[in-house]
């Protein structure tokens, strides 16, 4: 190993201290110190000395977070005590009674409790060691769970490694859930895609954290919010509500939405003000959850057989409203994809007026026999998107009108078409006005070119005018043309121009993004403009190295190599490049260097002596790259005990495979020295 001056060294480790620091008061605080521009340059300083020697990455260190390891399986986690289920109540006198029965149980006339929001999340237990993480797993069947360490280390709520000081080993549990904004989000880009949507945040989260790919966990932001500590007295803690404050402490998340109550009015008082501030928190809640506060009558009280006897969760009843479904129409998305959606009389649910709901598909309307003039019940899933939840029949009169998907595209009249393995219909006319204005808002976005002015109501207009039939036509635009334009003055057109003008400067990453191909967003367009030089370069890529990009993988390579497949998309990169937009990245990626450089390997099956991760990463530190999947540009497969269908394909593809003990002596006659090769499988 190379030496490294004591002062670098000192500078890397002050480095992983402030980013991790700096993530906290983000993601756990919300209380962020820096810009997002000062906190990527010290990432990126960071990121550049553990390039330079991976040797010395800290277990702790930010990047550990990026997902792109690709699991073949979770293996089972046996939890050390079982992660119990709470029993439910359902009106507050259900549970006066429960909480009734356990004061009684303790000979008290009344117990103190403490009163926290249910969030509407997957359980997970927690283990680290001397402060240290180390592994989390799903609750399963209570007793025996799966490994999910992997997709835990990319929320970025959960500290590696604790504040303070805390020896030895320590259990916690949790609740991993999704935002309310992405669960809408990550619905939206599904329903565009085509995919079915997850019915609930809770359903997002838990598909979401077993995914075999750690890149899909990671493009889904996950956070984290922590309760729970396995044998809570050991470490001077003697009530919930102190675990809470020590979690806290140790730079754990935990939910603002608690307190302890010492009477009953206080537990009533608690129900009643979070019953309707709930609907303003950025996660969804289904409830409430108490818990004896003396951990001591934890012990007294016991557990049932699936649920302990010192907490219960009380249901809040269900927000659902019942209103008129008016009429139906078609909305269009920038991929074609047609959705169907209710106009309703407008209707107060979770704290909001609610007029629309999307009814996703022609299939979803067959199911739950919805038709125009129906009386339909309605909710918010997830607590943020309206949708019709059944129908009220017995209201029905006989004038409702059953509702058909239209054969033709409601607005440019190309016949529409259904794809294989998709429920929505398209419109297949690229020239489409309608996904042309949609895609132009995606262009001109923030995440995209940045042009300042160009919103709903102007797309529509310069696609309605003729002035844009293309993202290209854009910078042609003049103020002439422009100013006959509702709501535009000289003035706006001018600034409109300016701001044209301005986004041919920006970084790649966001050219990537404003193309609006599927399965690329913000995070993945990032990934690509740090592996490519150039968007042309991005072009030429084959899938297996589009694919060995983190974050990527096989399904979003293909959709990369079909995007620049199509004639249309490239006669738009030629109108763009020919209009002066930069293509190129800011700085160009270096090429690995190594013994292993140019080779790949795959890994399957355990392996004895490591981690696959641990060895994987003995292949990067010697230049080599790891991917993920088996083709015959593959330069070895590494098979370990018990290997997955990558051993099989390997000999069908006549791709060289090493077991351990060859993978091992290859790497012991290799020179020790750091090259900074990639890790992408």
């Amino acid at each position: 190993m190379f030496c490294v001056e004591q002062e670098k060294l000192d500078r890397y480790h002050w480095l992983v201290d402030e980013l991790n620091r700096h993530g906290h008061l983000y993601y756990v605080l919300d209380a962020p110190e820096i810009e997002d521009d000062e906190y990527d340059a010290l990432m990126r300083e960071m990121l550049q000395f553990e390039k330079e020697h991976p040797d010395l990455i800290r277990d702790d260190s930010p990047s550990k977070r990026i997902g792109g390891t690709v699991l073949e399986a979770f293996e089972k986690v046996a939890h050390a005590k079982p992660m119990l289920s709470l029993e439910d109540v359902f009106s507050k006198g259900e549970l006066h009674d429960w909480l009734q029965r356990a004061a009684d149980s303790l000979e008290q006339p009344w117990i103190p409790w403490c009163c926290e929001l249910k969030i509407d999340g997957l359980a997970v237990s927690l283990i680290f060691e001397d402060g240290k993480f180390v592994q989390a797993s799903t609750r399963g069947d209570g007793i025996v769970g799966e490994d999910v360490t992997e997709n835990l280390k990319t929320v970025k709520d959960l500290p590696l490694r604790l504040l303070g000081d805390v020896p030895g080993h320590l259990e916690l549990r949790g609740e991993v859930y999704m935002s309310k904004e992405g669960f809408a989000r990550l619905n939206a880009a599904r329903e565009e895609a085509g995919l079915p949507l997850f019915a609930n945040p809770r359903n997002a989260a838990a598909g979401s954290l077993r995914q075999l790919d750690t890149a899909v966990a990671a493009r889904r932001n996950l956070r984290l919010f922590t309760y729970y500590v396995q044998d809570a007295e050991s470490y001077g803690l003697h009530s919930q509500s102190e675990v809470l404050g020590w979690l806290k402490a140790r730079g754990l998340p935990v939910q603002r939405a608690w307190r302890r109550a010492g009477t009953e009015a206080e537990v009533l008082d608690f129900l009643e003000r979070w019953s309707g501030e709930r609907f303003s928190l950025p996660y969804a809640t289904d409830g409430a959850v108490f818990k004896a506060d003396p951990t001591e009558y934890w012990k007294i009280l016991g557990n049932n057989v699936k649920t302990p006897r010192w907490a219960v969760a009380y249901k809040y009843p269900p927000e659902e409203r019942k209103t008129k479904l008016e009429s139906i129409e078609i909305s269009l998305g920038r991929t074609g994809v047609l959705t169907p959606v209710a106009n309703l009389t407008p209707v107060l649910i979770s704290g909001t007026v609610v007029k629309r709901a999307s009814l996703h598909n022609d299939e979803e309307i067959q199911r739950k026999d919805i038709r125009v003039g129906d009386q339909v019940w309605v909710r918010k899933a997830g607590e943020i998107i309206p949708e019709i939840v059944r129908v009220d029949t017995a209201s029905r009169t006989g004038t409702e009108e059953s509702f058909t998907m239209p054969a033709t595209c409601p607005v440019c009249g190309a016949a529409v078409a259904k794809l294989p393995g998709e429920v929505a219909l398209r419109c297949p006319n690229r020239s489409c006005p309608a996904q042309l204005t949609q895609g132009l808002i995606h262009f001109a976005s923030r995440q995209g070119m940045d042009i300042r002015g160009i919103g709903d109501r102007l797309a529509e207009q310069l696609v309605q005018s003729g002035l844009v039939k293309s993202f290209g036509d854009l910078y042609a635009l003049r103020v002439e043309p422009l100013i006959r334009l509702d709501r535009m003055g000289e003035k706006s057109a001018g600034k409109l121009i300016q701001a044209i003008a301005k986004s041919k400067e920006r970084p790649l990453k966001f050219l990537i993004t404003a193309l609006g191909i599927r399965e690329v967003g913000a995070g993945v367009a990032a990934e690509l403009a740090k592996r490519f030089s150039s968007l042309d370069e991005i072009a030429a890529a084959d899938e297996e190295r589009l694919a060995a990009v983190e974050g990527v993988g096989p399904v979003i390579a293909g959709s990369i190599k079909a995007f620049f497949g199509e004639e249309h998309n490239r006669r738009l990169i030629d109108e763009l490049r020919e209009a002066g937009v930069s293509m190129r990245s800011e700085t160009a990626p270096e090429a690995p260097i190594g013994p292993l450089a140019g080779k790949t390997f795959v890994f399957t099956g355990e392996l004895s002596r490591m981690s696959r991760a641990q060895a994987q990463e003995l292949v990067a530190q010697r230049g080599g790259k790891n991917v993920a999947s088996v083709s015959k540009k593959t330069s070895y497969v590494v098979v370990g005990e018990a290997p997955g269908s990558k051993a099989e394909k390997a000999l069908s593809l006549n791709v060289p495979t090493l077991n351990e003990e060859e993978f091992f002596a290859m790497i012991d006659k290799l020179p020790q020295h750091m090259y900074g090769g990639t890790n992408d499988a």
